[in-house]
This record gives structure tokens, C-alpha cells and sequence, in this order.
């Protein structure tokens, strides 16, 4: 397993080659991340959510569930 490193900001982000010097994640993966956090700020606006924080707090409680889930399913 390997543990997700965040961003380390706009500034220490670099676009060349095929990892962030900043964070030491791959281009794809964080285009592919950029992608979902997208998609679901899309949805929170095309909802007009008020309380994009339960929103956000429902994302994230799913996500460990899924992951799990998958995770226990591979073993």
C-alpha cells in the first residue's frame, strides 16, 4: 500500500515530467483526482446545496465505505 501525499500548493507544483517534485504524485493521478473533486463540485452546484459541508462529509464517509469494501473484497 502506499500512502496519498496532499498537494503541497499551487507553488511547489511542477508540470514537467511524469511526477510532482512537489507532492511525488503522478501527473495522471492528479488530473484523475482533479477530475472527481470536479465532477462532485459540479453536482454540489447544480443541486444548489446550501450545506456543501454535509455534502462534502457524505463524499467522504462513502469513500472510506467504498474503499473498504474493496479493499476486504481483494483479501
Amino acid at each position: 500500500m502506499t500512502s496519498f501525499v496532499p498537494c503541497a500548493g499551487k507553488s511547489a507544483c511542477t508540470e514537467d515530467g511524469s511526477h510532482c517534485r512537489g507532492c511525488g504524485r503522478s501527473h495522471v493521478e492528479i488530473a484523475r483526482a482533479r477530475d472527481a473533486i470536479n465532477a462532485l463540485a459540479d453536482l454540489a452546484a447544480e443541486r444548489g446545496y446550501d450545506n456543501v459541508e454535509v455534502f462534502a462529509e457524505y463524499v467522504a464517509a462513502r469513500l472510506i465505505k467504498k474503499v473498504e469494501h474493496q479493499r476486504s473484497a481483494a483479501v
